[in-house]
């Protein structure tokens, strides 16, 4: 199994984001599960890929040529896979990944985490979709998704669509859960 992980770059965040990412690193390693991710070496990034290097784990980069000149990429990881831009980096990350979870992080975990319910709901991705909500970090993101509900922009179905984990323990226990979504999502996503 591989995991798609998207979490933030910058180192500037409260430690206990920083805790989550490493603790989550270290329980993939753990159980096997390879990760990819955005190839960062600073930030969440740089702590998850640390702490799964650090316990054994496989780990990929996927990065943009222009942040690898740079020089934003993680030197240890076991193996990065460079792209043209950006759009073919996420392409690349999700075709590798059984299943996504999105850290805390800025608009660009933003963008990726939203681009991975929508291609669930498209029926273009059929993994997990996990959002480790540390500290409550996507409460309101969350809350606006509620909005989006009530104001029939998005089907109440496609709350299923994601789960939600307050901790990394939690998100593995879902990663590690048999999948029983074999929904297809597309036929419910025209309102």
């Amino acid at each position: 199994m591989r995991v798609c992980i998207f979490a933030a770059s910058s180192s500037r965040t409260d430690g206990e984001y920083s805790r989550a990412a490493s603790r989550l690193g270290t329980l993939l390693a753990q159980q096997h599960i390879d990760i990819v991710y955005g190839g960062g070496g600073i930030g969440l990034m740089g702590k998850l890929a640390d702490a799964a290097l650090e316990a054994g784990g496989k780990i990929t980069g996927v990065i943009p040529a222009f942040m690898k000149e740079e020089g934003w990429g993680h030197h240890g990881i076991n193996e990065m896979i460079v792209t043209a831009d950006m759009n073919e980096r996420k392409k690349k990350m999700f075709e590798m990944a059984d299943a996504v979870v999105a850290l805390p992080g800025g608009i660009g975990t933003l963008e990726e985490l939203t681009e991975a319910i929508t291609l669930k709901q498209l029926s273009l991705f059929h993994g997990r979709v996990i959002i480790l909500n540390t500290l409550g970090y996507y409460n309101s993101f969350l809350s606006f998704i509620d909005d989006m509900v009530k104001g029939n922009f998005l089907r109440h179905e496609h709350r299923g669509i994601w789960e939600v984990a307050a901790t990394p323990e939690e998100a593995l226990s879902i990663i590690m859960r048999e999948q029983q979504d074999t929904e297809e999502w597309r036929r419910t996503a025209k309102i």
